[in-house]
């Protein structure tokens, strides 16, 4: 048996390299290390729904106190997710990796610590900034890696496969801690897994920065936070405060008014944050949609759920856990299938076949009552499941159809940045939806007023389902080719000012 020193040097010499030359072992290790982070960012956005019941009580939070739990987290994310990766291909992936871990660990363990949902949800904020530092520079950092078009695709497969097994995981993971130890215990863990993460990045993932980075946009940056936040807030809040009352509407105008002046402002900019003429191309624009669509409906459905199975079928965090388990199997599994059917057939079939499941598996769940049977609601869970298995793999395949090489991972990042969105509005709608019935008390009176948030999640499948039709035509990939040729060709675009 080796003694520890000399596995030491057994590991040293596995992963050494000339510079410049990572040997296989070495970029299997990396690879490891950067599916760590995408396995606790994921896990994140779905272990807390377990929780959320046990939060409630805990905490005294009320039910917009909950959606702020897991709006705080995505709706971060989903703005500093583009600053995130451009800022890293400036000044060096791993550097803003390894802030990105501590970031995280800091934010986990100042969550499990929380006295107050205020704080809990400042902390969720500590969380969310060090998320959007992980995943996107992870992928970068894996594309650097790996010269081999080849291996570049296994490993992005891989590192896509541990996110499929990171949203299955959650419901499980997070009802056995919170069942064993308590809902603190959801954030507690990934503390040491984070230092794990950073300890071997030092060791083991070299520096790399673009070589031609693109700017900061700060404007751009601002006018995007401003745009999410206030419509978030506005519509979670909304009912506390009254929907026609003076801080609503003015929040509903200022994410309005940055929205626009977001698209005029970009138009001008050489290298702008959001590229405004990507929109043209119907695929593009269609998988944007079709991110928010289907992470809106998954973000509402988890949110429902959880909180239906808790607190009005008395199920433990374990035992709602597996009834979700369905679902996030049936996501797992069934990703590489529709990535197989992409490469054979093209985008529209996986989309078509998910858009019908998903928008199935959410109407099953319009009519349930305290006594519904637990097989027809696991059943809808695989319905649902199977639906969201075939729709997340083609959303940026078709986000990056006809685009220009080097135009592919900013159209990438922009889908990224939708599916959060999508889970941030999803949970802030449905919330909405159902507080004026529900309010401070969720009990028994949340069972038949979640049916309308029921319908929201099957509005949210059907949108996605009509946008999976129009995005994959003949006129839609025509306008990718258009949209490509102008980005590559056009002299007025790559002489525009910069801001």
């Amino acid at each position: 048996m080796f003694s520890q020193p000399r596995l030491v040097d057994k590991l040293e010499r596995m992963v050494d390299s000339r510079p410049g030359e990572p040997t296989r072992a070495r970029r299997i290790l990396i690879v490891a290390i950067c599916c760590i982070s995408v396995l606790m960012v994921g896990l994140d956005n779905t272990i807390v729904n377990v929780a959320l019941p046990s939060i409630h009580r805990s905490l005294h939070a009320s039910l917009s106190g909950l959606q702020w739990t897991i709006a705080a987290y995505t709706l971060v994310i989903a703005t500093l997710l583009m600053l995130a990766g451009s800022t890293a291909d400036r000044i060096g992936r791993r550097r803003v990796f390894q802030v990105g871990l501590v970031l995280f660990s800091i934010g986990s363990l100042l969550c499990a610590l929380a006295p107050s949902l205020g704080a809990l949800i400042a902390f969720r904020i500590v969380q969310g900034i060090g998320g959007s530092m992980l995943n996107p520079v992870a992928m970068s950092i894996i594309r650097n890696t790996f010269e081999d078009p080849r291996q570049r695709a296994q490993a992005i497969g891989w590192w896509g496969g541990v996110a499929g097994l990171s949203f299955a995981l959650g419901p499980i993971v997070g009802g056995a801690l919170v069942d064993s130890a308590g809902w603190r215990w959801v954030f507690l863990v990934n503390v040491p897994v984070a230092l794990a993460a950073l300890a071997l990045t030092a060791l083991y993932v070299p520096e790399s920065r673009a070589r031609k980075p693109r700017r900061i946009d700060p404007v751009g940056q601002v006018l995007v936070m401003t745009a999410l936040a206030s419509v978030t807030y506005a519509i979670i809040e909304g009912h506390s405060h009254g929907w026609t009352s003076p801080e609503i509407l003015a929040l509903f105008a200022a994410s309005l008014v940055s929205g626009v002046s977001l698209a005029v402002y970009e138009l001008h900019r050489r290298e702008p944050l959001i590229d405004t003429r990507f929109f043209a191309s119907a695929p593009f624009s269609g998988a944007s949609v079709i991110a928010i669509c289907t992470f809106g409906a998954v973000g509402g459905a988890l949110f429902l759920e959880t909180l239906y199975l808790q607190d009005v079928r008395r199920l433990s965090p374990f035992h709602a856990g597996l009834y979700l388990l369905p679902l996030a199997v049936m996501g797992m599994l069934l990703a590489p299938i529709s990535g197989r059917l992409i490469g054979r057939r093209g985008s529209r079939p996986s989309l078509l076949a998910g858009g019908v499941a998903l928008t199935a598996g959410s109407a099953m769940f319009t009519g349930v009552t305290a006594s519904t049977a637990p097989l027809y609601l696991l059943a809808a869970n695989l319905v649902f499941g199977i639906g969201f298995g075939f729709i997340n793999p083609p959303i940026t395949v078709t986000a990056v159809s006809g685009m220009p090489a080097e135009q592919a991972g900013v159209a990438a990042a922009i889908a990224s940045t939708s599916r959060q969105i999508g889970n941030t509005l999803g949970v802030a709608i449905v919330g909405a939806a159902i507080s004026s019935s529900v309010a401070h008390a969720i009990g028994p009176s949340f069972t038949s007023a979640s049916h309308v948030g029921w319908w929201i999640v099957t509005g949210f499948g059907a949108g996605m389902l009509i946008m999976g039709l129009a995005s994959t035509t003949r006129w839609a990939h025509e306008t990718a080719r258009r949209t490509a040729e102008r980005l590559c060709s056009d002299p007025a675009a790559s002489a525009a000012p910069a801001g």
